[in-house]
């Protein structure tokens, strides 16, 4: 089957995970509350962050794929373009936060209250870069370019495909675009990711910290990629990718993992060694009130891929891939909740002067909102899948692709 059919069962399914993030959003907005509903928007944050994070590294990923003339993923391209359609109800979701900084929706940063700006010698001294015009501008510039180079090349593979075999124009001028976009990508990512993520805690910082969350982004869209990529071979489709392709996908994962492992121990490392106690700050929360969940990021993302995908014949296997992957997506989704829930909740404790502590682990409301964001992503994703013929049959790489052999 060259079409995929998204199915009234599957679209159901897919609806009830986002009504299950939506009522576990009420359940936090007014039950697990406190006054300024910390829990709430820090959850909107980190699951937003992290799925739009792993939307944009599809798109990083195809537009590196793409200059380097790389053949062998182009039968499952159309998965890759899927993926990063979340850019779009992303972008709105990081807009409403970006306005909320200016009517207090939130107070999910330090640096946007003006009493911390005017009167904390850090934050004052961050100030020219830690402000909100600075995030609504950044976000609806940066955000606003990715958007921009995701349709150009999504339009250009479309027509591509519906023009004549044989003509290069279109893959040429993809390749302009894509070439185009990966300094533009490192660039703006990073920017993103201090505002959004590193931001929450200002008084510290990582000159690190970037390429590590960038890391985490690109193991999670890899290890979701692999899950679906599984289902839809389960239902029929793309019957063009061979274990072949699923090792290369086991490959990255592989690759990606022990990268996050590297940069982690070297972020970690340098600051330890360093001991600055601006810096220090950061992990000494982390691991005195956070030791179990600090620890079970480490197993599932380092420990888990590197030994259930060292041998060579684990990354042809569906079963052993895919239980390291669902295994990743979760560690990785939970390194962006240490990124984020503690930070937010000593942010509220500071504003509004009394004790607030996020969960030692999600709890299951917690869970309850990564599955309604899962959900919109995936839904999404397939209604991009949809649209479009699931092998490019004008790609120039295609015969590469179809016989490709490790």
């Amino acid at each position: 089957m060259n079409r995929f059919e998204f199915s009234g069962k599957l679209k159901t399914t897919l609806l009830i995970g986002i009504v299950i993030g939506i009522v576990s959003l009420i359940l936090e907005y007014f039950v697990y509350s406190d006054d300024v509903h910390s829990l709430f928007w820090g959850d909107v944050l980190l699951n937003n962050a992290y799925f739009m994070g792993m939307a944009l590294m599809a798109l990083f990923v195809m537009a590196a794929f793409i200059t380097a003339w790389t053949g062998w993923y182009t039968v499952f391209k159309r998965l890759l373009e899927a993926f990063n359609a979340y850019l779009i109800p992303g972008a709105v979701i990081m807009l409403i936060l970006a306005i909320g900084n200016y009517f207090g929706w939130h107070h999910l940063y330090l640096w946007a209250d003006s009493h911390f700006a005017e009167h904390d010698e850090v934050i004052s001294g961050k100030s020219g870069f830690l402000n909100i015009n600075m995030y609504l501008i950044a976000t609806i510039v940066f955000v606003g370019l990715w958007l921009l180079w995701r349709y150009k090349l999504r339009s250009l593979s479309l027509r591509e495909d519906a023009g004549v075999k044989g003509d290069y124009s279109y893959h040429r001028k993809m390749r302009n675009w894509a070439a185009t976009f990966l300094p533009l990508a490192g660039y703006t990512s990073a920017i993103m990711i201090w505002l959004w993520l590193m931001s929450v805690e200002p008084h510290w910082y990582s000159t690190m910290y970037a390429w590590y969350t960038s890391s985490s982004w690109f193991a999670g869209s890899w290890s979701l990629m692999i899950l679906v990529m599984i289902y839809l071979k389960g239902k029929g489709y793309f019957d063009k990718v061979t274990k072949e392709h699923i090792h290369d996908m086991g490959k990255y994962l592989f690759a990606f993992s022990i990268f996050w492992a590297y940069l982690f121990f070297d972020q970690y490392m340098l600051i330890w060694f360093g001991n600055v106690g601006e810096e220090t700050a950061h992990f000494k929360l982390q691991q005195t009130e956070y030791p179990f969940l600090f620890f079970t990021i480490l197993i599932l993302n380092f420990i888990v891929p590197f030994l259930g995908l060292m041998i060579n014949t684990a990354k042809k296997s569906f079963w052993i891939l895919g239980s390291v992957a669902v295994l990743t997506f979760i560690g990785h989704w939970l390194d962006i909740y240490l990124q984020v829930k503690p930070y937010v909740a000593e942010t509220t404790a500071e504003i509004t002067g009394k004790h607030v502590h996020a969960f030692p682990f999600p709890n299951l409301v917690e869970f309850g909102v990564m599955i309604g964001f899962l959900s919109l992503f995936l839904f999404v994703t397939f209604k991009c899948l949809s649209k479009a013929n699931l092998i490019p049959e004008n790609d120039p790489y295609l015969e590469e692709s179809l016989h490709h052999h490790v």
